[in-house]
């Protein structure tokens, strides 16, 4: 077979076990020529496809993520390294990133914080925004916190990002023009897709039977860490932008929401 009946046998054997089978095919066989997917599919006609495309693919069939298999994943501008230790970054988290635009217009943020950092994704990012901010980003994971800090390494952003451990904001006396946070909120009860609940960490996703235990503990904390003028992007679950907005209103901060491409309710955007 040549490469397209190669990708054609691949999406086929994908069906029903993804959402997207042509795309992984294609990733993953991407992947395995070691270039990016529009070199492939400019190139498609010449390639021979290695050996060990077959395994890949039988491993995306057994529901293991593509970002896991690939140990890479494209978040706003940058491309970070993932492994298990973290969650997947998702399109819908750059809906923080688009909040914390139009909030700053050409008044961009110099410091950043980023809790539950994970992969570093929304802290580096940021940095890619706006290229003279600094910033820290806290996790409870040193596996985390090591992916990360790598990230921030082979992105050239070391320099302005620094990594520590932590139980969300405990133990910062510092105030930050931007604070990004992407916490678990997931329902103890709720249903996950088998590729989720079988390959990403459970700490990442999961917070009490409401999926609001985690924004009762960021809350009180975060009066005390906003600048005037600041804004806390937080993310929350598709039915969540009353209960959890609620929680920090009570704190005295002002709250919106902020839909995702989709339509549904994803982040809550706070200013003092």
């Amino acid at each position: 077979m040549n490469a397209s009946q190669f990708l054609r046998a691949a999406t086929q054997r994908l069906s029903g076990k993804s959402d997207s089978p042509r795309l992984d095919a294609e990733l993953l066989l991407a992947h395995a020529l070691g270039m990016g997917r529009s070199e492939l599919l400019l190139k498609l006609r010449d390639l021979e496809v290695p050996s060990q495309f077959h395994a890949l693919i039988e491993r995306r069939a057994a529901g293991e993520p593509v970002a896991y298999i690939t140990g890479e994943r494209d978040f706003w501008t940058i491309t970070l390294h993932v492994t298990p230790a973290v969650l997947i970054p998702r399109p819908d988290t750059e809906t923080l990133l688009d909040a914390a635009v139009a909030h700053f217009g050409d008044r961009p943020p110099m410091r950043v914080l980023d809790l539950g950092t994970g992969s570093g994704a929304l802290l580096l990012a940021a940095l890619d925004q706006w290229r003279h901010a600094t910033g820290i980003g806290v996790d409870i994971s040193q596996d985390a916190l090591a992916i990360a800090q790598a990230n921030a390494e082979r992105l050239d952003l070391a320099s302005r990002a620094h990594f520590q451990k932590g139980n969300w904001a405990g133990g910062i006396a510092e105030r930050f023009d931007l604070i990004l946070i992407n916490p678990p909120y997931i329902s103890s009860h709720a249903m996950l897709p088998r590729d989720v609940l079988h390959h990403e960490p459970h700490a990442a996703l999961f917070a009490g039977e409401e999926g609001l235990d985690d924004y009762r503990r960021i809350a009180p904390q975060l009066p005390a860490l906003l600048e005037p003028g600041g804004m806390a992007a937080i993310e929350i679950g598709f039915d969540q932008g009353r209960s959890a907005a609620r929680l920090f209103e009570q704190v005295g901060l002002h709250v919106r929401c902020q839909q995702d491409l989709a339509g549904r309710d994803r982040c809550l955007v706070i200013t003092p």
